[in-house]
């Protein structure tokens, strides 16, 4: 039994490679009359990775499968959140890029749905640096993305708030997204405490953290996993979900 354990370890140590010391920091933070969590992760530090599938084959789905796989390699799941639409068996709907692999392709097109209300964009990272990225600007310019998800509406597109939002809308859902720096350095996820509209979560990012690319990641789903300030949810199965691994002996 140990043997088949330590070989276990050293398969996940493998596919789950190593984790440097995090940077990252959580907070609560209030804006225009909401709340919100918000996590910095800086890129040239922290080990920012995207999970879908566990060596089993079967989707990882909770935040506390990561850890504990995570765990078996002296390693820890320092923050996460999910990532993206998915279908029912859990896939992703749009473009889904995992250490380099290609999962799903990009979906260009208007759909039904949030993901389909276009403008919407691609979160896409990797080797120090990320970058929020409208989904036609991604796929004429073509950046190379060790790890990449597709998600919609975009919340800001160049400082500027989705065209489709209104100051007036009645349409409030818990809702968590991403947006990234212009030297692409830092990623900074957000999820509202009660719900919001697109229009108060885009200025959120906008004027609330001047940044001038942002993308909704789901209202549907949103979950957290932030152990440092003492949260972590659970309950419906995610399909994507974005993480930072990090030593387990960091307990920053």
């Amino acid at each position: 039994m140990r043997i088949v354990s330590a070989l276990a370890a050293l398969t996940l140590s493998i596919l789950l490679g190593p984790a440097p010391a995090t940077a990252l920091g959580c907070e609560d933070i209030s804006f225009d009359g909401q709340d919100y969590t918000i996590c910095r992760v800086d890129m040239e530090q922290d080990d920012l990775r995207l999970f879908l599938d566990a060596p089993d084959g079967q989707p990882w789905a909770q935040f506390g499968r990561i850890d504990a796989a995570l765990e078996a390699t002296g390693q820890r799941l320092a923050f996460a959140m999910n990532a993206g639409m998915y279908h029912a068996d859990r896939s992703p709907v749009g473009l889904y890029v995992e250490n380099g692999k290609e999962r799903m392709r990009a979906i260009p097109n208007a759909g039904p749905g949030n993901f389909g209300l276009l403008p919407n964009g691609v979160f896409c990272f990797g080797s120090g640096r990320a970058h929020v990225i409208e989904t036609l600007t991604f796929l004429k310019e073509g950046p190379a993305c060790p790890y990449a998800t597709q998600s919609g509406p975009m919340l800001v597109i160049d400082g500027e708030l989705h065209p489709r939002f209104l100051e007036g809308s009645d349409s409030r859902y818990i809702r968590n997204g991403v947006g990234t720096s212009s030297d692409g350095r830092m990623a900074i996820f957000a999820i509202s405490h009660r719900p919001v509209t697109f229009h108060e979560f885009g200025r959120l990012y906008r004027d609330g953290l001047g940044l001038d690319q942002a993308l909704f990641l789901d209202g549907n789903v949103s979950k957290l996993h932030a152990p440092a300030i003492g949260r972590s949810d659970f309950g419906r199965a995610m399909g994507p979900i974005v993480g930072v691994a990090a030593p387990k002996a960091d307990d920053r």
